[in-house]
């Protein structure tokens, strides 16, 4: 066929005006850079009247216990699993396999310790998932606000 470079500048120029266009009320949806690529959302306003339309079930929600395992992950990757029940204090077997077959983690390897368990990792379904472009993005403990007293002080 035509075989021809587009100037980067141009494919730039290009998603900025489809997201200037996008963002007009007369769309129900917006193109949003997610996980390093550009996706067609739809907008929160539309949501749950679009949602009745398709009869669309919202995505499971994660349980407490895979949320604090894929928090482990997305913090500590690459992460044994052994690491991640040092720091959970229970068996993570369940909560690890259940994120794999969601696809939130993915194997990046195998460690060069003892026994040379598998390493895990957070996927490109994660970033989308959670909305994020990198993991850089995620929160820093230091974004976390402290409570008002803790133990040992008091109160005024």
């Amino acid at each position: 066929m035509f075989e021809s470079e587009v100037p980067m500048e141009h494919i730039h120029e290009a998603i900025e005006l489809l997201i200037k266009k996008y963002q007009h009320d007369d769309f129900s949806f917006s193109l949003e850079k997610i996980a390093g690529g550009y996706q067609f959302l739809t907008k929160p306003a539309y949501q749950t009247s679009i949602a009745i339309l398709l009869k669309q079930q919202s995505q499971k929600r994660l349980s407490t216990a895979q949320l604090e395992t894929l928090s482990i992950i997305a913090y500590r990757q690459p992460v044994t699993k052994g690491e991640i029940e040092q720091i959970r204090g229970v068996n993570s077997d369940y909560s690890v396999q259940k994120l794999l077959e969601k696809e939130l983690i993915e194997i990046k390897g195998k460690s060069e310790g003892i026994g040379r368990p598998l390493i895990y990792g957070t996927s490109p379904k994660f970033m989308e998932y959670f909305g994020i472009n990198s993991i850089q993005d995620l929160p820093q403990p230091k974004d976390f606000s402290q409570p008002d007293n803790q133990i040992g002080e008091e109160r005024e």
